[in-house]
């Protein structure tokens, strides 16, 4: 199969949202679209492994606000790269709660919608919600949605593992060695490796971790250079 196939497929980028018993937790998806018109009902698609899936169906609510196309990489990287299980993932951001008690994230969000689930399908590695819209609004009309297109073409960014369109990298395993350390991304595990570079960032093979510029960033997940840390031999 032709991998690039696959991302003609058009999609947005959503930050999906929930809470049971006080604990608030959300991720990123790209497959959330409207099933129904009346009464209006859309349809969120989860990984199992994902901690918000569990409490999505303890719950029997969540909310998904719409990223603006310019949304902060950080809020990218907590949402779509770290577990709720280590974290919690709202501490430091701007989010309501709805009608439901679900936290709805407005920081870098152009819209909302909460929900009541009706339904839930298994599709073996992730599960599809279906809810009832109970409210909603629109945070700023003034600004253009995130789509993954974008996200992929323009900012450079990778599908973490769990999400349905996750292609697996080819990302070597790293090799000791006295002059050119490796260095790994603490979101995504991507591993710098000065042999190979990455040319698709501009950086050519045999480029020492220091001497890349100080603006590149994780070509997975878009993590900061500052961020990686050195991998000790």
């Amino acid at each position: 199969m032709n991998a690039e196939a696959f991302f003609k497929i058009t999609y947005g980028l959503y930050i999906v949202s929930t809470e049971y018993r006080n604990k608030l937790n959300g991720f990123i998806s790209n497959t959330v679209f409207q099933v129904t018109a009346v009464p209006e009902k859309f349809a969120v698609v989860c990984s199992k492994k994902n901690l918000t899936a569990e409490l999505i169906a303890k719950s029997g609510k969540f909310s998904f606000s719409v990223l603006q196309q310019n949304a902060r990489q950080d809020i990218i990287v907590t949402f779509g790269y770290k577990s709720g299980r280590d974290i919690e993932k709202f501490a430091g951001l701007n989010y309501k709660k709805g009608k439901t008690g679900v936290p709805i994230l407005t920081d870098d969000c152009i819209a909302w919608f909460e929900c009541e689930l009706v339904q839930s399908f298994d599709a073996g590695t992730h599960l599809v919600f279906i809810g009832t819209v109970v409210d909603n609004d629109l945070i700023d009309g003034s600004k253009e949605p995130l789509t993954y297109n974008y996200y992929r073409e323009t900012r450079k960014g990778k599908a973490p593992e769990n999400a349905p369109t996750y292609i697996k990298p080819q990302i070597s395993e790293p090799v000791k060695s006295e002059n050119n350390a490796q260095y790994k991304c603490p979101a995504c595990g991507y591993i710098y490796d000065p042999a190979e570079g990455d040319p698709d960032g501009g950086i050519a093979p045999g480029t020492p971790f220091e001497e890349i510029p100080d603006d590149w960033k994780c070509p997975i997940c878009g993590m900061e250079k500052s961020e990686f840390e050195k991998i000790e031999k």
